[in-house]
């Protein structure tokens, strides 16, 4: 029989538990339980586009279009395109600000359930495959995970909608986007890939002793979603990654292996 990669790996520290976090949760995208994953969030996100489509499109679009156009700076740059050519930003600003106000809303509907609802499916699947005899010796959780996503949410949401002037910015415009995703990402899975697990001490451990990993695997998963084919696997294989990390260093702050 094979030993458990949780048995037979190297220490999982800092940086060092990164790749390793990231190998465990490849092979572990794979099983077929997980591959059935990945379709929750996904329809949630692909339901929540929809919705908010339906329901904020044309309200948004208006008054995205008096606001934005109200602003003389806008209009003059509106007047110097179309003088050289260049389509009128009637054209496509409007379009372009309110997808990009609401596709985050939906992706992070998508994360809130990995984290709250496949979060649990994860660690329950990784208990039996990956880390038997691992106590579970966390309390709350549920409520923990739930208060969690919602402040995370919160944060990102408003975040995300007032730094969007300073996209104007051209090296904002890609760097804001990957710090709210890192920020979201990492704040909302770290907490959930350990609290069923550690207590709360652990967790204080856990969090102090592995910031920069954690944040790590955060600025990972937000570079790749910048990538649209990757958003139907990122959710399920984030909480897979975030959760190898962290059962991984929680076995070995028990089991005394220096970090």
């Amino acid at each position: 029989m094979n030993a458990s990669p949780a048995a037979t790996g190297p220490a999982s520290a800092g940086l060092e538990g990164v790749a390793l976090a990231f190998g465990r949760a490849l092979v572990s995208q794979f099983r077929p339980p997980m591959l059935l994953a990945l379709l929750l969030p996904f329809a949630v996100a692909l339901a929540g586009a929809i919705i908010l489509v339906w329901l904020f499109w044309t309200p948004l679009t208006e008054w995205l279009q008096a606001t934005l156009f109200s602003w003389s700076v806008v209009d003059q740059l509106d007047s110097m395109l179309v003088a050289v050519g260049i389509a009128s930003l009637k054209l496509w600003l409007i379009p372009v600000v309110a997808t990009l106000i609401l596709l985050p809303l939906s992706g992070i509907l998508g994360l809130v359930v990995a984290a709250v609802l496949i979060m649990p499916l994860v660690l329950r699947h990784l208990d039996r495959r990956d880390y038997p005899g691992l106590a579970r010796r966390g309390r709350d959780a549920t409520l923990t995970s739930v208060w969690n996503a919602l402040w995370v949410t919160t944060v990102f949401v408003l975040g995300w909608l007032f730094t969007m002037p300073l996209w104007l910015l051209p090296p904002l415009a890609i760097l804001l986007p990957i710090a709210w995703w890192m920020f979201a990402f990492t704040r909302m899975l770290r907490l959930d890939s350990m609290v069923e697990h550690a207590s709360p001490d652990e967790r204080r451990i856990l969090l102090a002793r592995h910031n920069r990993g954690y944040w790590t695997l955060g600025l990972i998963c937000a570079l790749v979603n910048l990538l649209p084919p990757a958003w139907f696997l990122l959710p399920v294989f984030s909480a897979l990654l975030f959760s190898h990390f962290s059962l991984e260093a929680l076995r070995r702050l028990r089991s005394g292996t220096t970090p």
